[in-house]
């Protein structure tokens, strides 16, 4: 997908752009491409996106470490400012303390919204935090001489080396 030159945005019908979605986001290991839309609109001084998507991505679940897909849906929106000082250089200190309302997203008027780059960071967002491939997944079972153990499989190097010891 190709950058959106924001000032072209000005010259479109209702200032709002509205795209079909349907590519692959490169850095994104997905199964099916992102099929979706997104609708960017110029509201003066800032951008609001609004983005409604789904794609297909294989996981490894966290428990059993056994690899299954996922659908991926994103539904999601954001406001970006524009201020025409974004481009300049800044002598920021390194350690300062910055006010709740400065912590927003801002691009430069006259600059360009990477389309691609926003999708990624969002589908990154939406992706589960703990990953488990089923209600009823259950750790791997080690059957030993002495007892039957539960052991998760990364860990079987040191059990290996322990034994060794």
């Amino acid at each position: 997908m190709q950058a959106i030159y924001i000032p072209h945005l000005l010259q479109t019908t209702n200032r709002t752009q509205t795209l079909t979605l349907d590519d692959f986001i490169s850095g994104l290991d997905t199964l099916t491409p992102l099929r979706g839309k997104m609708s960017i609109r110029h509201g003066g001084t800032f951008l609001e996106i609004i983005v409604k998507a789904e794609t297909i991505i294989t996981l490894t679940c966290d428990r059993c470490l056994q690899q299954y897909n996922q659908r991926l849906p994103l539904q999601t929106s954001e406001i970006i400012w524009l201020d025409k000082n974004t481009d300049l250089p800044q002598n920021i200190p390194q350690e300062r303390e910055i006010a709740w309302e400065d912590l927003s997203e801002s691009l430069s008027v006259d600059g360009h919204f990477e389309v691609d780059t926003w999708l990624y960071e969002q589908l990154s967002l939406a992706m589960p935090l703990r990953r488990l491939c089923g209600k009823n997944c259950q750790q791997p079972t080690v059957i030993s001489n002495e007892t039957q153990t539960v052991m998760d499989g990364r860990w079987a190097s040191l059990e290996s080396l322990k034994r060794q010891l």
